[in-house]
């Protein structure tokens, strides 16, 4: 273990020469580290999305819902504030979230207005450069790099004859492909229904015959309707199915929640690590714990929590956990549906922010993650930014950060360079025990010595005749076995 990092010029210009002799000598292509030993990413690239085929709410059948099938896209951004630079990189971000999803982008518009156009989100005059654009690349999709309302949607959809898609229907549609876990596909389900209930339309006139009496025009017996309109009744199935998941994933949480009450009587501290999707979150928890959690190359690879247990360099025990990522504008029928999931970042002792130095604006990346992280009730515990992919950033947009941000470190995973010093930082700032104990304890209590070691702070440890003398800070439930055990 290193000591403690130094924070001055020095530390820097080490920096700028590692991440430059790094650069040099990692040309090979960064999936061959990614992809090795990895069956879950094997069987995931097998299940490519097949033409025409697309992700649905398979007990939904009799309303048109929005059936994704990204193939051949245009996007689609309008730019509201910020320079060009932060439309360009959201736009750029829009790309890769939509080729995670499978599909091809062909075409990038960005409009400059004050505001999205309240009727087709960009404005008539680009509508029709937009459909023209359509129809000179052959896309049949178009995505916009915003949530629209319906009627935007159905507006745009008549206009430019292709199916829309806005960026929250194209990253819920992202977590549909991903979720493993029973837990993660209720969640997803879940969210995905939130997003889909008000955007449900009938299929023409036929699911709005509501007949009944002499006012059906005298359709007589048989021809009286239920009492609500077919797209009623699907609206009606939604909600009681959402009302199911609700209650299987409360059920679910119970056990993430008992597991968590567990760690915490035995005053486990708990790490978190937090980020913004892609950032490589998954590739520290390996690299910490040789955890063998799936790592690709790709947005929200993880959507499912990892725990795992980790030890400090004088023997306390501690968790860390991988978390979904977090993303700008992320839907917020996915903070709500996977508000359960979301609770092992808030309540953590610590929470390590995993930035992408490489990225081209960290900044915006690291304001977007604390958004969420503040909106699930996280906002007060300790965070450590912990900066990736140095072997391939910037050296000065690292050094900006490190500047900027008091308490960060720059690491590599790939390379190993300044994990030593983030495992440091990580244990330096784990809660310490508050009672301070010195105590003669028998030989045949060793499983109290073993206590004091995972769960405790040793800070003098003497064998002698009579037993193990300890001096070491515990928790007042340690405290108090052991203050009983010697009267």
């Amino acid at each position: 273990m290193t000591d403690k990092p130094l924070r001055d010029e020095g530390t820097f210009e080490a920096l700028l020469r590692e991440s430059a002799r790094v650069a040099a000598d990692f040309d090979a292509d960064e999936n061959e580290f990614e992809v090795e030993a990895q069956p879950d990413l094997a069987d995931r690239h097998a299940l490519r999305r097949v033409k025409g085929f697309s992700t649905e709410l398979q007990d939904i059948s009799e309303a048109e819902y929005r059936q994704l099938q990204l193939e051949r896209v245009v996007l689609v951004g309008v730019w509201t504030e910020g320079t060009a630079l932060m439309a360009e990189n959201s736009l750029a971000e829009l790309k890769a979230l939509a080729e995670t999803a499978g599909s091809e982008v062909l075409e990038g518009l960005i409009q400059r207005r004050d505001k999205p156009d309240p009727a087709t989100y960009i404005g008539s005059g680009k509508v029709i450069e937009l459909r023209q654009v359509v129809a000179a690349t052959g896309a049949d999709t178009v995505i916009c790099d915003g949530e629209l309302s319906p009627s935007q949607l159905r507006q745009l959809e008549e206009k430019v004859k292709v199916k829309v898609v806005d960026r929250t229907a194209l990253i819920l549609d992202i977590f549909a492909q991903h979720a493993k876990s029973k837990e993660g596909k209720a969640q997803v389900e879940l969210a995905q229904m939130s997003y889909l209930l008000p955007r449900l339309r009938g299929w023409g006139g036929s699911l709005s015959r509501q007949v009944g009496g002499r006012a059906a025009g005298g359709a007589g017996i048989g021809g009286r309707g239920p009492g609500e309109t077919k797209i009623e009744t699907d609206r009606r199935r939604i909600r009681d199915k959402m009302a199911k998941l609700k209650r299987e994933i409360a059920e679910m949480k119970v056990s993430r929640d008992t597991k968590r009450a567990e760690r915490k009587r035995h005053n486990i501290p708990s790490v978190a690590i937090a980020g913004y999707t892609n950032a490589g979150k998954s590739s520290l928890l390996n690299k910490l714990t040789n955890a063998g959690v799936l790592v690709e190359n790709a947005l929200f690879a993880t959507l499912d929590p990892t725990v795992r247990k980790s030890q400090t360099a004088d023997g306390r025990i501690y968790t860390l956990t991988d978390t979904v990522g977090f993303v700008r504008h992320l839907p917020h029928q996915l903070i709500d549906a996977f508000k359960s999931t979301l609770e092992e970042v808030a309540d953590a002792d610590v929470i390590v922010h995993v930035v992408d130095g490489s990225h081209a604006d960290p900044f915006e990346q690291i304001r977007a993650v604390r958004q969420v992280i503040d909106e699930i009730g996280g906002s007060q515990i300790p965070e450590i930014i912990a900066i990736n992919k140095v072997d391939i950033a910037d050296p000065e947009i690292v050094m900006e950060i490190l500047r900027k941000e008091s308490n960060s470190y720059a690491f590599s995973v790939r390379t190993g360079f300044g994990i030593d010093g983030l495992i440091y930082a990580i244990e330096k700032s784990l809660p310490r025990p508050r009672i301070e104990i010195r105590a003669v304890l028998p030989y045949d209590r060793g499983d109290l010595v073993n206590a004091i070691h995972e769960h405790g702070e040793i800070l003098l440890e003497n064998y002698l005749p009579e037993g193990t003398q300890i001096h070491a800070r515990v928790d007042a439930a340690l405290a108090k076995v052991i203050n009983d055990l010697l009267g």
